[in-house]
């Protein structure tokens, strides 16, 4: 055996001081001063050293706190059921806000009863039975539509190829994620290597590449499993009250549900679920990276409903991301489409959450002197909700003696016009408004996504050329165009430039609420432009109206409020709205108040395909004159449009009596009611 020699003692001394101290600071002082990812290397260090010469182990070490540890095709498959997203809370008071607003929407004071699920970071997949047997299995996808990936789900031992039990519906879609366990995802990546194959980063994407195996043999020899998280029956009645009854009936049919899951009832339970998870986070067998609150009542589900792709009774309370420590080399200053100047610092790359990170936002000056950050400065960084990586905490303890002080230009990086900054506000922003390039970039294509005025064809690369070459300066300039501006374009020929010209011509007419979502302003997204337009009825009235007459719309709060009145008070923006009206656009006034819509109060369902116009228009024209549109038929369901291939909706619908109306005459109820999507 190897005697440690006297540099090997006073490292492992070194290292048992470095970490009682880091022990210190982080569970006494709750301020620590490395990451948890570089302590573990300090402590795996120490651990080694100890491993090789156990003559050096002495009982205070750190060490002795803790025990030893036929090949397919991906058809597209549209989803029956949309499968939807969720909102994210990272903080305690983010998820008290949220079982505020549950109870708000409810009108009650009652604590509400939870399910609390472990948030597998996996891969989200569907699976349909017919009389018990697997049919079909997809991926999420985009939510609407996913990939068939029948072949291969069927090589997991965990999924059931046929239902247990005697009371199996005839149609039912049980949902969940596929993940790989640890144990699996580390043997998996060491046969890898031995055979020289490139390695995967993590389980999630291990999961997610073993599941789109061209070969499902292949993906039978991945240790992939499968959680079920909710399930879905054609005739709805069939399901029982709660959400957590459902989880009891699908283990019964022979999938596995997570042993995890529990009830909470109130939010302070919610809370404690999540302390106690993340607790046992680095003990589970498998990733998770947070912990999903569902209502668990599924009559109150549906009373709460949706809002844009995630539902109202649902949230995922995010885990603490990874965090890595690197050094900030430089400091840049973006320019938003709002004007908004963001400050970035770019890093010395490191690998953080599973990727390489080399930028990363400041926010503003506000957070910058909070977190004194220079130059030169070593830094905690991390991945917030792991998508945006974040500068979160400056090692002062190691800044250089060059380290530089991070200063607000005085102009504008992109059009050198000044910078201001709002008293009582953190961002500063660039006064050239819809005149900076950057800006203007951003807000033409904006003004003609696909959710605002929807100019087909007007896409980034033309819009990047219209603007290099002067041909568009604000979004007025679009209605000058003449086809003579854009024939001589590369690659833009006679035919190609005429139906531009037609695309920006229809879009002269817009309703208003899609107008105001157009202008850009910061905060005011569908809803909020919706609730603006319906409120207000003119552009004059919501240009005029006072922060607290905004306050009064559904969804406008003091923040949105001071983001409408200053977008209205620029000069700038006044001018280019009467340089819209010059050059014909005319956005209609909202005739209707939200008092006199003839279907306020009521719930219509949609069912079947429509000849004449989209799911999405004719959920728009019904939410127009007031209606609230649901995906299930009920006893309180005023009526159902039933289309062509109408299917348990409309027999649904008949069982109960609920009128029911054919595409003719909806078309018909539309246009004596003069809507308009």
């Amino acid at each position: 055996m190897t005697k440690a020699t006297p540099d090997v003692i006073s490292r492992a001394g070194e290292l048992r001081d470095i970490l009682t101290e880091h022990n210190y600071q982080y569970y006494v002082l709750d301020d620590p001063r490395i990451p948890d990812a570089e302590y573990d290397r300090l402590f795996r260090e120490l651990q080694d050293l100890e491993a090789k010469y156990p003559e050096i182990v002495t009982p205070d070490s750190p060490t002795r706190r803790v025990g030893a540890q036929g090949e397919t095709t991906f058809e597209e498959v549209a989803h029956r059921i949309p499968m939807l997203s969720l909102d994210n809370a990272f903080s305690e008071e983010e998820l008290r806000d949220f079982d505020r607003r549950v109870k708000d929407r409810l009108k009650t004071t009652d604590d509400i009863e939870y399910v609390c699920e472990p948030k597998l970071d996996g891969l989200a997949v569907s699976l349909h039975y017919e009389a018990g047997i697997l049919t079909r299995a997809a991926t999420r996808g985009d939510g609407y539509t996913g990939e068939d990936i029948t072949a291969n789900i069927r090589t997991i031992p965990s999924v059931p190829l046929k239902l247990r039990g005697d009371s199996v519906p005839d149609l039912v879609e049980v949902r969940g994620e596929v993940y790989m366990p640890l144990k699996g995802f580390e043997s998996l990546n060491k046969r890898l290597a031995d055979r020289g194959e490139k390695t995967f980063v993590n389980p999630r994407n291990a999961a997610a590449g073993s599941l789109r195996q061209k070969k499902p043999s292949v993906t039978a020899r991945r240790p992939l499993e499968m959680c079920a998280y909710s399930v879905a029956l054609e005739d709805e009645s069939q399901l029982p009250a709660t959400h957590w009854d459902g989880l009891q009936q699908v283990r019964n049919w022979g999938f596995r549900i997570n042993p995890e899951m529990r009830l909470a009832t109130g939010v302070e339970a919610c809370l404690k679920a999540y302390d106690e998870l993340m607790e046992k986070r680095a003990s589970l067998p498998y990733e998770i990276d947070g912990i999903v609150f569902k209502v668990n009542s599924l009559a109150l589900q549906q009373q709460l409903g949706f809002v844009s792709r995630a539902p109202r009774w649902a949230i995922a309370h995010k885990f603490p991301a990874q965090e890595e420590l690197t050094v900030i080399e430089d400091v840049e200053f973006q320019v938003g489409r709002t004007g908004a100047i963001t400050p970035v610092a770019r890093l010395k790359p490191v690998f953080v959450g599973g990727v390489t990170v080399s930028n990363a936002t400041l926010h503003n000056m506000d957070e910058i002197r909070r977190l004194d950050a220079r130059i030169g400065d070593t830094v905690f960084v991390r991945r917030a909700g792991d998508v945006i990586p974040q500068v979160v905490k400056v090692v002062t303890e190691r800044r250089p003696d060059n380290a530089r002080v991070v200063e607000l230009p005085e102009t504008c990086p992109v059009c050198q016009s000044d910078i201001v900054q709002i008293e009582g506000e953190a961002v500063a922003r660039c006064s050239g408004g819809l005149f900076c390039p950057a800006q203007r970039k951003e807000a033409i294509r904006h003004y003609a996504s696909r959710k605002a005025l929807d100019i087909e064809g007007l896409g980034d690369k033309w819009i990047d050329i219209l603007v290099e070459r002067e041909l568009v300066r604000t979004v007025a300039d679009l209605y000058l165009l003449k086809k003579s501006d854009l024939t001589g374009l590369e690659r833009m020929g006679e035919k190609s430039a005429e139906n531009l010209i037609k695309a920006i011509d229809r879009s002269r007419h817009p309703v208003l609420w899609k107008f105001v979502y157009a202008l850009g302003i910061r905060e005011v997204g569908e809803a909020t432009a919706k609730a603006l337009a319906s409120h207000f009825g003119t552009l004059e009235a919501i240009s005029e109206a006072d922060e607290e007459a905004l306050q009064s719309v559904p969804d406008v709060g003091p923040i949105v409020a001071g983001h409408i009145r200053s977008f209205f008070d620029q000069p700038h923006n006044q001018e280019t709205i009467q340089a819209l009206r010059d050059a014909g656009v005319q956005w209609q006034s909202e005739e209707i108040t939200a008092e006199e819509k003839p279907l306020k109060g009521e719930t219509w369902v949609l069912t079947g395909s429509l000849s004449g116009m989209t799911r999405d228009e004719a959920k728009a024209r019904l939410e127009a004159l007031g209606a609230k549109v649901a995906g299930s038929v009920s006893g309180k369901t005023s009526c159902v449009v039933a289309g062509e291939a109408a299917g348990s909706k409309l027999a649904k619908a008949e069982k109960l009596g609920v009128p029911v109306m054919d595409e003719k005459a909806f078309t018909g109820f539309l246009a004596a009611h003069n809507t308009q999507s």
